[in-house]
């Protein structure tokens, strides 16, 4: 089973793209972020011709979730129970018996800035909420853009990606290990131990071309998967297309 995470930054814009890669890709499930379009808008007939169902949370201009599976998705979860907050970030379903939940990390635009206190409230629920979806669903897989590039390793410049920097801070980290502390795998480290391998890359300042960029589009997989977990890698060729998104699949790869 290939199970990817990719962060389209507007599925209305980018749906050739996201056609175009599911089709040399393959994969068996996709969690997407940043649709940016409200479920009336959701291109599901377009996706179904290509044999995936899809299940959607969104909201017009922001954010939006989605899960595109072959195999029906059952155990539908939109949001995190408990929590209230009107941005679509999060969705989860069961597919093929594996428990997958997608999230759109809150960004949180600066350390010590409001929305920065509601990105570490928001990571406080997720925990939470994972801790209790291990219980009733060992084979889990958490992945989506997290906001968050885990080391030094993931930056291009750690420099300046430092403990005081957003997506690098110290708390932002702290929180990011806290899941993992959980039972849950880097599956890309489990595979990959170098250093400058990115999934973001900025617009600005010929980011791409440059290689300026973080990995912050994880797929973390649990304690029961760990010995599934086949490879695990990020897809750069579609950030090579005209108009791409900013970001590039991360996928993980389970056997049997």
């Amino acid at each position: 089973m290939k199970i990817a995470s990719w962060n389209v930054n507007s599925l209305n814009v980018r749906l050739p793209h996201l056609q175009q890669w599911l089709a040399s890709a393959a994969p068996d499930v996709v969690g997407l972020q940043e649709t940016k379009l409200t479920d009336d808008k959701f291109p599901d007939t377009a996706l179904a011709e290509l044999g995936y169902r899809s299940v959607f949370s969104g909201q017009k201009t922001y954010n939006g979730v989605a899960i595109l599976s072959r195999e029906p998705a059952t155990e539908v979860q939109v949001g995190i129970p408990g929590f209230d907050d009107e941005q679509k970030r999060v969705i989860a379903a069961t597919v093929g018996g594996v428990r997958v939940i997608n999230l759109y990390v809150v960004n949180g635009q600066d350390v010590g800035t409001d929305k920065y206190a509601y990105k570490l409230r928001w990571l406080d629920a997720v925990h939470d909420w994972v801790a209790d979806e291990l219980q009733r669903h060992p084979q889990l897989v958490v992945l989506g853009d997290f906001n968050i590039a885990p080391d030094a390793r993931d930056v291009h410049d750690p420099e300046v990606w430092n403990e005081h920097h957003i997506l690098t801070s110290t708390a932002e980290r702290a929180a990011l290990q806290r899941l993992l502390d959980l039972g849950l795998h880097d599956a890309f480290r489990l595979h990959n131990d170098d250093a400058g391998v990115f999934s973001w890359w900025d617009y600005r300042q010929a980011g791409f071309r440059r290689d300026l960029g973080l990995r912050i589009d994880l797929t973390l997989v649990s304690d029961a998967l760990r010995a599934r977990c086949a490879s695990a890698a990020i897809d750069r060729e579609p950030r090579t297309w005209e108009r791409p998104s900013d970001h590039a699949p991360a996928w993980v790869e389970l056997t049997g």
